[in-house]
């Protein structure tokens, strides 16, 4: 089941988000899937932040590499249309819940922006006049719609605010009668289970106690431990952490210690976004080589059950093969005595005898032990079948046909099964040949999914975003793009002892490439180096690289 994050959680990353994108600006809106968004944030002399989005399950910074898909959603292209180049002036968590709402000013109109973190989720895009102008899942509901156009409504809430609350709120959990204290805990602060549980742990009391046996120390005990759950949050008390099991698996990620983990390793992380980063990145990592896994091992049971079906339809083939040679062998090996008997039987069917007779006539022989009438085992008139049993082989004759003709039938059944054979075991060396591909895809794939770790963006040196290089001796030497990023660099990044060139001449210094070690060509190039007259400059210095 995937993890899901919870409120208290959602409290913790909006803490850190507050301080880190309120101010920012929104440089484009990406959704890599039905659930997931990435709002590239733009911020002035800082590199650019990338906020994850799964709606119904997490929130956070993210620095890995994610898929963007050719074409956007048309749910991202609205919030494109209205959010790109706008700025974020907050970012909130409604009342304790497991939604975050964005405030960001755009084209002289303030948006919100609603993400819901809980069940199947849900973004929600909304205008000044709390109108709901986009979601990305439209829904009629008993309390609430989430329809184009309706006033934006926030669902009901799943319990009291713990931020707010006092100790003589938590005497109502008393009325929940013999239900178990973990569930009402749960319901009443809308904690969820999990952080109800660690209340539970702190306040060393039963999760399973009922709850009209709590005794009012015990309600006192849950009261402090849920203040201070809390006051970890608004103090900035946080030790971000991923759970590590004895078997070296990450299970889970807290934004501070947990007794309920007090067994387990655990790997520090300077912030709850990064930890949430790296842990959500890991099992998705997991989750895909499971999945790749998963999906190899039905291809191999696939191609298996083919296999066996080739391989016991080649055994028939083969018995099929060695029965009608056998066949044949036996009619040739009694060829005369067959002869002798087949003409017995049609010279007394020509001469007006009835089948019965017949019949009768061929079974007293067969008693008395003459031959050819020993061969004999039974009759099918109907289609002047004469069965035989040689060498405990029974098999028909057509005694519409000579005893040669027989034989070659036989043979020729032979010949048929022996080509199917031969079909059927060319069939059944690709299906190996598909089951080693098949086996060798599956192991390429789980080493591309878990060899390398997910790609984290680079973040880029301030002079990146110019043209830039490294000269012979060292120096790092910068141009700018345009007239304006030109303005830039004189005004922002030099220093008295740098030394600035400007082309007296149409158009400016440029290079042909951004990237590292990249020169001028001598097309580019619109007068040489000497004639470029150097002036003094004022502002901050950066060291070459």
């Amino acid at each position: 089941m995937k993890r899901e994050i919870a409120s208290l959680e959602i409290a913790v990353v909006i803490s850190e988000l507050s301080k880190l994108i309120v101010g920012s600006w929104v440089a484009n809106i990406y959704q890599t899937d039905f659930k997931t968004l990435i709002m590239k944030l733009h911020q002035t002399d800082r590199p650019p932040l990338n906020l994850l989005i799964e709606v119904g399950s997490r929130l956070h910074l993210t620095s890995f590499v994610l898929g963007k898909p050719a074409r956007p959603s048309a749910f991202c292209m609205t919030l494109r249309k209205h959010l790109r180049n706008g700025r974020i002036k907050s970012i909130e968590q409604h009342q304790f819940e497991r939604i975050a709402m964005m405030r960001i000013k755009a084209k002289r109109e303030e948006f919100q922006l609603v993400f819901e973190l809980f069940g199947d989720g849900n973004a929600i895009l909304v205008d000044s006049r709390n109108r709901i102008l986009q979601a990305l899942s439209y829904r009629k509901m008993r309390d609430r719609n989430i329809l184009r156009d309706e006033t934006f409504q926030y669902p009901p809430p799943s319990g009291r605010n713990p931020n707010g609350i006092e100790r003589k709120d938590l005497d109502a959990i008393r009325d929940y009668g013999q239900l178990e204290v973990v569930k009402a805990l749960a319901r009443s602060l809308g904690l969820g289970g999990f952080y109800a549980e660690e209340v539970l742990i702190r306040a060393r009391i039963d999760k399973n106690t009922p709850c009209n046996s709590l005794s009012l120390t015990e309600l006192d005990n849950v009261f402090n431990t849920v203040k201070e759950l809390i006051s970890k949050i608004n103090a900035e008390q946080i030790k971000p952490a991923i759970i590590i099991n004895e078997k070296n698996e990450w299970v889970d990620v807290t934004p501070f210690p947990l007794e309920k983990y007090s067994n387990f390793q655990t790997e520090s992380c300077p912030s709850f976004n990064e930890a949430l980063d790296k842990y959500y990145s890991q099992k998705g990592m997991e989750e895909k080589m499971n999945t790749a896994t998963t999906e190899t091992e039905e291809m191999l049971a696939q191609q298996k059950r083919i296999l066996f079906k080739q391989q016991t339809t080649i055994k028939e083939l083969q018995q099929e093969i060695e029965k009608n040679r056998k066949i044949g062998e036996s009619i040739y090996a009694h060829f005369t005595e067959l002869q002798l008997l087949a003409q017995k039987i049609n010279g007394a069917k020509g001469g007006g005898s009835s089948w019965n007779d017949i019949i009768s006539d061929l079974e007293e022989e067969k008693k008395e032990g003459k031959v050819p009438a020993v061969y004999y085992d039974s009759f099918d008139p109907q289609n002047s079948f004469l069965y035989l049993s040689i060498n405990e082989s029974k098999f028909p004759i057509d005694l519409r046909r000579s005893i040669q003709e027989n034989a070659s039938n036989y043979y020729e059944k032979a010949k048929k099964a022996q080509n199917r054979r031969e079909g059927a075991e060319k069939a059944l060396l690709e299906t190996k040949q598909k089951m080693n591909a098949v086996e060798r895809q599956g192991i390429e794939k789980v080493t591309a999914i878990s060899k390398p770790e997910p790609r984290k963006v680079e973040k880029k040196a301030w002079y990146e975003k110019f043209r830039w290089f490294n000269s012979s001796k060292g120096f790092l030497v910068i141009g700018g793009k345009d007239a304006m990023t030109n303005e830039i660099l004189v005004k922002k990044y030099t220093e008295p002892h740098d030394l600035v060139f400007h082309a007296d001449i149409s158009g400016h210094l440029s290079l042909s490439s951004k990237q590292k070690d990249a020169k001028p060509s001598n097309r580019q190039l619109k007068k040489p180096l000497n004639s470029l007259q150097p002036f003094q400059a004022h502002g901050k210095k950066r060291s070459p690289p």
